[in-house]
């Protein structure tokens, strides 16, 4: 079933175009496909688009998630695009802000300042942090977690040995971090904080 559409030439000369609704179906007696009109929606110029469209979301209504954006992406592109994968965000993303206002990102590009480190430290402990706050898992499965489930807002590809270098990075500047998270605390949640209990996925506090 296809959109189609058909002119036909009036006798003053002008040319009138009209939109279908059609389907091929084969003819009985000669056996080649013929196009048969379900449906007509009238002369081209005259359509009712906003009723086309209304059309077209309920039909998409029968369509996955994927197919819906390649759909999309083709319609609205010149350029034919292939759809590949998605990756939620939204979880991370929330995490992500809440690092920055405790400014636990700065305190550790502070400390590895210092460092020669290659590999992506602070990604890879914030892909620990959110792995334990968003899917608990061991550390051998948060690099298949980093790279195919959630979207951390890099494309750093972090691997098991990051994981461990950075727990021993961390146990180093421990004291550092636990004190800026302290404060940090303390002055957005206006709280009065009493103990934060460190390892090195999780944070937690106890308050008055």
């Amino acid at each position: 079933m296809y959109i189609r559409t058909i002119k036909r030439k009036n006798k003053d000369g002008s040319v009138v175009e009209y939109v279908q609704l059609a389907h091929n179906v084969r003819h009985p007696g000669k056996g080649y496909p013929k196009a048969e009109v379900v449906y007509s929606f009238g002369r081209r110029e005259q359509l009712d688009i906003e009723a086309l469209k209304r059309l077209v979301n309920s039909i998409s209504r029968f369509f996955s998630p994927e197919d819906q954006i390649k759909l999309q992406a083709k319609n609205s592109s010149p350029e034919p695009i292939d759809f590949i994968r998605s990756r939620p965000a939204g979880g991370t993303y929330l995490l992500k802000a809440l690092w920055d206002r405790l400014n636990i990102g700065k305190r550790l590009a502070a400390a590895l300042d210092a460092r020669n480190f290659t590999a992506p430290m602070e990604n890879a402990l914030f892909a620990m942090v959110a792995n334990r706050a968003l899917a608990p898992s061991s550390k051998l499965s948060i690099e298949q977690w980093a790279a195919n489930a959630v979207y951390l807002g890099s494309e750093d590809q972090l691997q098991v040995q990051h994981f461990y270098r950075a727990m021993d990075f961390l146990l180093e500047h421990a004291e550092d971090i636990q004190k800026e998270v302290f404060w940090s605390t303390a002055n957005l949640l206006n709280l009065t904080v009493d103990l934060i209990f460190f390892d090195t996925t999780n944070t937690y506090f106890e308050t008055d």
